[in-house]
């Protein structure tokens, strides 16, 4: 577990920040995936937990969410688009291609069962010293979370900080074959950098310190791609 700020916590879930999920005022931020739940369980054990809230429904980050919201007896959270998901657990049906062969995998080693959201969430919500900001694109129903405090940005998906196939660490947009609309996610990124975030927390890939604009400066560059 990683120090980022005042109450909130890095828990690495794979190596080379692959997955990623945070503890921050109490509540946890997402869950990687199916076999992260003992993982999960040891991190957490000994801390005063209050929810589990999901930056979005896909198998990678609610994956051990049914297991975490029962061992500690906690209610699960999300945005109103990604209900349906994450209480089915059919969590890859808005992907542009659910039959690829990567979708199907997904779906049979890495997602969990479903587990009944207690309270979506929306714009302007507050989950204990973060702000809920809807950052759709990557799923309909995609949330991410800004403690204006301190400056701490938990991004989920609408970026990653890392090369999903090579691990290497450096900003990417969400890979199209996971999102449902990649120009509506580039209008997120905009919308994240423009609360001026001085620590972005990442899914996939390690923290950043936002020292040199550098994730203004890759917007601006992935603007002229589309």
């Amino acid at each position: 577990m990683n120090k980022i700020a005042t109450n909130t916590f890095q828990i690495p879930l794979m190596p080379r920040n692959a997955i990623n999920m945070y503890l921050a005022d109490g509540y946890v931020f997402d869950a990687g995936i199916k076999k992260n739940k003992n993982r999960i369980i040891k991190a957490l054990n000994g801390y005063e937990l209050k929810a589990h809230v999901l930056t979005h429904a896909h198998p990678d980050h609610n994956g051990a969410s049914k297991a975490i919201c029962e061992y500690f007896n906690v209610p699960l959270w999300c945005g109103e688009k990604d209900k349906d998901r994450a209480e089915s657990g059919y969590v890859t049906d808005e992907y542009p291609n659910n039959q690829h062969w990567l979708a199907k995998l997904q779906n049979k080693y890495w997602a969990g069962a479903g587990y009944k959201v207690s309270k979506t969430l929306k714009e302007g919500d507050k989950v204990g010293s973060f702000t809920v900001i809807e950052t759709p694109g990557h799923t309909s129903g995609h949330l991410s979370f800004f403690n204006e405090n301190d400056g701490v940005l938990i991004v989920g998906d609408v970026l990653t900080n890392m090369n999903l196939l090579t691990t290497r660490a450096g900003l990417h947009l969400p890979p199209n074959i996971f999102t449902v609309d990649p120009e509506l996610n580039l209008k997120s990124v905009k919308k994240l950098i423009d609360l001026n975030p001085r620590i972005w927390c990442f899914g996939h890939g390690p923290t950043l310190l936002n020292t040199d604009n550098q994730v203004e400066k890759f917007h601006n560059k992935m603007i002229k791609s589309f």
